[in-house]
């Protein structure tokens, strides 16, 4: 994998929602002068006015430091829903998020109209075990309603100390809403999962993309064609409720799939937000026919991987459509362990397509549904049930109707969606055969 320009700290630090920085960025010249105009003085004397009048007239006493955070606070957040001014804890967070470890219920938000909405359930935490889904709405935490609120403040209230409690108010697609009472716990965040299908067909689903996922990839991806004596007829790359996370890994992630051409570049104002990342020669998943799930909590580093194999023509698109964020947002460290986390870039596809509030399509559209299989004792009878049935003409064994039976325990079993990208690569494998 190259980029056009050289990984400087800033690019390194750029992040998609739900993950972190990859490294502390600084400031550069080019950052710092850019569109500096002069200072609006008129503007500048209404704040200065508006803060003294508060400090004198306002009926509690309210020192300078909790007025001018809270006016850094309220700058950022009518820019946009992911900018935002980290405190010393929000930006510990938000920095130990990448280490796939921290303490909450694993839930990725976002907002709408105002409302905390669930963005993605993380797999294998309190939230995904409690039934949570994307696209609920958190109406209500501990009974306090949530209309309003920033992120951050939501973040806040659902962390907590391990074993403690705590109830969320949620309102799914506008029905009535409920109450699901969970329990905090560690979030230890698997990034990576593999096992294989059927023989010869691999599934591997990626959470979140942290620091490591490229490297666990490519593990995942080698473990898979020893398990099956080499090779691979087909892989399923599952990215449903994947919130996103570490730009950089998402373009290691693809390339692991691509041996040549653009993966992603993204535009801004500044000049090192103007970045341009494409393939390496060498093909870690050995050309293997693929299909990749997406769907509604799907978002930003998932769809940086999702368009580029699209683009690509490497991979078949399943699923419904993805969450729509395309806007990169780098950390800029300021003093006293505070932060920036500022919207600084655009991604775009391979063909120039602008995911922001509009998402990835997928090429066939399967929506959500649970497989169910006839568990009666006795099927259909067969000729081969029959007593004093005649034997096959060939030679061949009978197939009575109990021979039918399903193999347990594999994901496929119960999941729509997963059993149709496992049959549609079948299929492909057919019509490819000499």
């Amino acid at each position: 994998m190259s980029s056009r320009f050289p990984l400087s700290a800033l690019a390194l630090s750029l992040a998609l929602l739900g993950g972190a920085p990859l490294a502390q960025a600084s400031e550069t010249p080019e950052a710092g002068t850019a569109a500096r105009g002069t200072l609006p003085l008129d503007e500048l004397r209404t704040f200065a006015e508006v803060l003294d009048r508060i400090k004198t007239a306002y009926v509690e006493p309210i020192d300078d430091k909790t007025l001018l955070e809270n006016a850094i606070k309220g700058m950022l957040s009518n820019l946009d829903p992911h900018s935002a001014y980290l405190e010393p804890e929000a930006f510990q967070e938000l920095q130990e998020s990448t280490s796939g470890e921290f303490g909450g219920l694993g839930i990725e938000v976002g907002q709408e109209d105002g409302m905390i909405k669930v963005i993605s359930p993380i797999d294998d935490t309190p939230a995904a075990r409690a039934g949570i889904e994307a696209g609920d709405l958190i109406s209500r935490i501990d009974g306090q309603p949530t209309k309003g609120w920033t992120l951050l403040q939501a973040v806040d209230k659902m962390r907590g100390k391990p074993g403690s409690k705590i109830t969320l108010t949620l309102i799914r697609e506008g029905g009535k809403p409920f109450d699901v009472q969970l329990e905090r716990a560690v979030i230890k965040v698997r990034s990576v999962r593999s096992e294989l299908l059927d023989k010869s067909y691999g599934y591997l689903r990626i959470t979140q993309f942290q620091i490591d996922t490229g490297k666990e990839v490519g593990k995942a991806l080698a473990k898979l064609r020893k398990d099956n004596g080499g090779k691979l007829d087909g892989l399923v790359l599952d990215l449903r409720n994947n919130p996103g996370g570490v730009l950089q890994s998402a373009v290691e992630v693809a390339d692991h799939f691509l041996a040549k051409g653009l993966i992603v570049y993204t535009q801004g104002r500044i000049a090192n937000s103007e970045l341009r990342f494409s393939a390496d020669p060498a093909d870690a998943s050995a050309g293997v026919p693929v299909v990749v799930l997406i769907n509604g909590g799907s978002a930003s580093a998932a769809e940086i991987v999702a368009g580029a194999l699209q683009d690509h023509k490497r991979a078949v698109l399943m699923g419904t459509d993805s969450f729509g964020k395309g806007s990169v947002q780098t950390v800029l460290p300021l003093t006293n362990d505070r932060a920036l986390k500022l919207t600084t870039a655009l991604y775009y596809t391979p063909n120039g397509r602008s995911i922001q509030a509009q998402g990835i399509e997928p090429d066939i559209v399967v929506e959500r549904a649970r497989l169910t299989r006839d568990q009666a004792a006795s099927g259909p009878i067969k000729e081969a049930d029959l007593p004093g049935h005649l034997g096959n003409g060939n030679g061949g064994a009978d197939k009575p109707s109990n021979a039918k039976n399903v193999p347990a325990g594999k994901p496929q079993d119960d999941d729509y969606q997963l059993a149709q990208a496992l049959n549609l690569l079948k299929g492909l494998n057919i019509t490819r055969r000499p």
